[in-house]
């Protein structure tokens, strides 16, 4: 069994797992199941009861919000086959995988019906509908996590993508490569480093916190990569200057690039999470005083959502 693997299956569960491995008894089994891997946790101060990496996987109290919902973006609005997204002309969104390494109590897709769209069982539709449109030369693998996928089916699905001739970019989205650094396989490495495909690796760090020894180390088979970072801006987690900032800074010396700042996505039970548009605004606007332009990513909110306090300075998200 590969080192990740062992890992994935070691993962906390449940309210009790986490309870006694970090020796508190503030979880409690909620509407979203808990799930931690072990080579996150262990990055979790377990003296600090508001550590930002505990507060991303501790369940939050549900509010009774009518801005907030279930599937706040809606993605099944914009899905013209199983098993893909297609918002934006030029790219579609495949959603490789309906697992997760780690369960983050914000996730915008906690409630999405995965049983319908899976990218490898949908595949001859999927493919068939790329064909048909020329416009598309990007695919986007999300889920999920891709990286949730065994290295074969992971390959198998570049591969089949890799045939499709207008398609010369290929972007992975994923969490699990930050809390669980091991899934960078020799394997994976050596598929996406030789792919004929334009392949950026688009990692979710929220603080600096989560860049682990093992991860640094892990991140170095990327040769052939362009790695960008998205960060979700959260409540108690990382919105102070001082935090953005130091996420950056730690990034770039990776060769990471910040690359999206999220807005919270209001998907019910994360309205602990939700910074206003106006901190959020104040504080890009600092971090942009101290951090040259590369190093400030953009602010950006799905273009799905709306808010009465809409403010034009706050970017509509293009995936």
């Amino acid at each position: 069994m590969n080192q990740w693997n062992h890992q994935a299956r070691k993962a906390l569960k449940g309210a009790k797992q986490s309870n006694d491995f970090f020796d508190i008894q503030v979880f409690e089994d909620k509407n979203f199941p808990i799930k931690i891997p072990l080579e996150y946790a262990q990055l979790i101060d377990k003296t600090n009861p508001n550590d930002p990496l505990l507060r991303q996987v501790l369940p939050q109290n549900k509010k009774n919000s009518s801005s907030y919902s279930a599937e706040p973006l809606s993605d099944e609005d914009n899905s013209p086959v199983g098993g893909l997204i297609h918002k934006y002309k030029n790219r579609v969104l495949l959603i490789a995988s309906q697992v997760c390494a780690i369960h983050c109590q914000y996730c915008f897709r906690q409630n999405f019906n995965y049983a319908q769209h899976d990218a490898l069982s949908n595949w001859p539709q999927i493919e068939r509908y790329i064909n048909d449109d020329t416009n598309i030369n990007e695919v986007i693998l999300s889920g999920g996590d891709p990286l949730s996928l065994s290295d074969d089916k992971l390959a198998k699905l570049v591969r089949l993508i890799e045939t499709i001739k207008h398609i010369d970019t290929l972007r992975i989205h994923t969490r699990s490569a930050v809390v669980m650094p091991s899934r960078i396989t020799s394997e994976l490495a050596k598929l996406l480093n030789s792919s004929r495909l334009k392949v950026i690796m688009v990692f979710h760090v929220n603080h600096a916190q989560e860049l682990s020894d093992d991860f640094v180390q892990q991140i170095k088979q990327l040769k052939n990569l362009t790695l960008l970072n998205q960060a979700v801006l959260l409540k108690g987690v990382n919105d102070k200057v001082a935090c953005l900032k130091s996420l950056s800074l730690a990034l770039i010396k990776l060769n990471i690039l910040p690359y999206y700042l999220h807005m919270l996505d209001k998907v019910s039970g994360a309205e602990d999470y939700f910074v206003e548009d106006e901190i959020a605004l104040s504080l890009h606007q600092q971090l942009q005083t101290e951090l040259s332009g590369y190093l400030v990513p953009k602010l950006v909110r799905d273009s799905n959502q709306k808010s009465k306090t809409w403010l034009s300075a706050i970017q509509k998200q293009k995936l």
